[in-house]
């Protein structure tokens, strides 16, 4: 129980990720706060795990601000948030709208720094220290071709990460990034035709020759993997590590 007596707040959790990592901190004994733009969606991924579900659109200063006051007022407080909420847009720079780039990035980017500021504005108040996690990717650290709007975002969140580590230091709240290769969540299930319609190859080759060419063994990343390199960070005993991005991506990165 390596969370016991702490209170967790994940985004886009009602599915995915999100829904992955909240269900993994309430086995490690968290109380767990479950966000997502999708009400009944997040409220029946909370009954699940006796978990509190939230309606929040992150890119709604006001939802994101009266769900973390309602998250620390109905399970005591906010130790550890995980930006996790996200969407994809596949299309080549010439033809990206620059109403899918805004909405990419306000989702990923906005909806980051939302969070972090609120849930901040907690752990300075309450004087317990805590940690921040971000859903980043790979793409933080590299880019791809027809996802400009998703790496920019996602190596912004890297630098957002850094900057709350920074500051969060003075009253003892770490930050940290994921970083996961190609996990089969229903974001990138919806990736493989969108590619293969771009690149004009097959759904095959797209998993094959794409997503998981670079990696050490052909394999996607699962939802569990991911999930238990959240409990690692949010249970991380001092803040050594902090400011860092994790890389998991069967090998796909390395730092």
């Amino acid at each position: 129980m390596r969370l016991q007596g702490k209170a967790a707040l994940v985004t886009g959790a009602a599915s995915g990720l999100g829904l992955a990592i909240a269900r993994a901190f309430a086995q490690q004994g968290a109380r767990v706060c479950l966000a997502d733009v999708n009400t009944k969606g997040v409220e029946a991924a909370a009954k699940e795990i006796s978990g509190l579900p939230v309606t929040m659109d992150v890119t709604d200063e006001r939802q994101v601000d009266s769900g973390v006051q309602a998250c620390a007022r109905e399970l005591g407080s906010v130790d550890i948030m995980v930006s996790n909420a996200g969407i994809q847009h596949i299309a080549p720079l010439v033809d990206f709208s620059y109403a899918d780039w805004r909405r990419v990035v306000a989702i990923h980017l906005d909806g980051g720094f939302l969070l972090t500021r609120a849930c901040l504005r907690e752990m300075k108040q309450r004087g317990r220290g805590g940690t921040l996690l971000y859903m980043g990717s790979v793409h933080s650290l590299e880019a791809s071709p027809l996802k400009a709007a998703y790496v920019a975002a996602k190596h912004g969140l890297l630098g957002l990460c850094r900057a709350a580590a920074k500051e969060g230091a003075a009253f003892g709240v770490r930050s940290n990034i994921i970083c996961p290769g190609f996990v089969r969540t229903p974001l990138v299930e919806k990736q493989i035709p969108e590619q293969a319609r771009d690149l004009g190859i097959s759904e095959e080759r797209v998993i094959k020759e794409v997503m998981l060419r670079n990696t050490v063994d052909g394999e996607f990343t699962t939802v569990d993997d991911v999930a238990q390199v959240a409990v690692f960070l949010a249970s991380f005993p001092t803040n050594a590590l902090t400011g860092q991005p994790l890389t998991v991506s069967h090998g796909w990165h390395m730092a």
